[in-house]
């Protein structure tokens, strides 16, 4: 029988695996923050990435005729060149900035997408901007592991359609999940805990792939991508609340040091 840690985990890997299977993407917002409120991070991170290659792996073998290959090839490819920045930025520069500078384009792009008329529609595969959003992804992804965002921009442009888009992005996850998990491997993050959680959360996780399935089947291409603007309108708050969160911790931070430095 499972314990209330257990079950909580189960609950939160099924609510995850809905959002991503539906859209997919979006678990990032939910998975590691919430899993994080009962089990340590260094045991959630690599349970969700592990999610995150059978959430991957099922979908391709369920839909491999929709993804968009050459599109998946190419944000793969610029995704690798963007992860060594990303790892840079994430020991170089003030995070605090970064999450605002991402906050406010990720905001504009979607409120602008969401009011306009007429959004701007890219009738086919550019490669300047597969490599900027595929680079910009690795960016993220290395900094943050927050890949998600500039490919839902690069299909929302695209005007993929429901299916095409949930397919095409586990296209570019699974590698990128992969590498990952070898990573946590290598830093031996890969433990027996994390092997339980997951076989624990397996068979909620295959029956919330195939709901959200049904989910995404449902959805047309405009309706569709209004749910992906508001994902990545959700995301932005996020980051701007991180951001905000962050120069609070440091203004107080500092009023502490002073303070002590005072009274000396």
């Amino acid at each position: 029988m499972l314990d209330s840690v257990a079950v909580h985990v189960v609950a939160v890997i099924f609510l995850a695996t809905l959002i991503r299977s539906s859209l997919g993407f979006g678990e990032a917002l939910v998975a590691v923050p919430l899993l994080a409120l009962r089990i340590p991070v260094p045991i959630a991170a690599p349970l969700a990435v592990l999610v995150s290659i059978t959430v991957a792996a099922v979908v391709l073998l369920q839909d491999w005729r929709e993804v968009h290959v050459r599109s998946a090839g190419w944000l793969v490819g610029a995704t690798i060149f963007g992860i060594p920045l990303g790892l840079l930025a994430l020991t170089s520069f003030d995070a605090r900035v970064v999450k605002l500078v991402l906050a406010s384009v990720i905001i504009v792009f979607a409120l602008y997408s969401l009011v306009s008329r007429a959004p701007f529609h890219l009738r086919e595969d550019r490669v300047p901007w597969l490599l900027g959003c595929g680079f910009v992804a690795g960016v993220l992804g290395g900094a943050y592991g927050m890949n998600g965002p500039p490919l839902v921009v690069y299909g929302s442009l695209r005007r993929w359609s429901a299916e095409q888009f949930r397919a095409t992005l586990q296209a570019y996850f699974l590698p990128a999940s992969i590498l990952g998990m070898a990573g946590y491997w290598a830093a031996g993050l890969w433990v027996p805990l994390v092997t339980r959680y997951f076989l624990y959360s397996l068979p909620g996780t295959l029956a919330a792939i195939v709901l959200g399935r049904i989910v995404n089947r449902r959805l047309g291409v405009h309706g569709f991508l209004r749910f992906a603007y508001a994902g990545l309108l959700v995301v932005g708050v996020v980051l701007l609340v991180q951001a905000r969160q962050g120069a609070a911790a440091a203004s107080k931070m500092r009023d502490s040091a002073s303070t002590s430095w005072s009274s000396e």
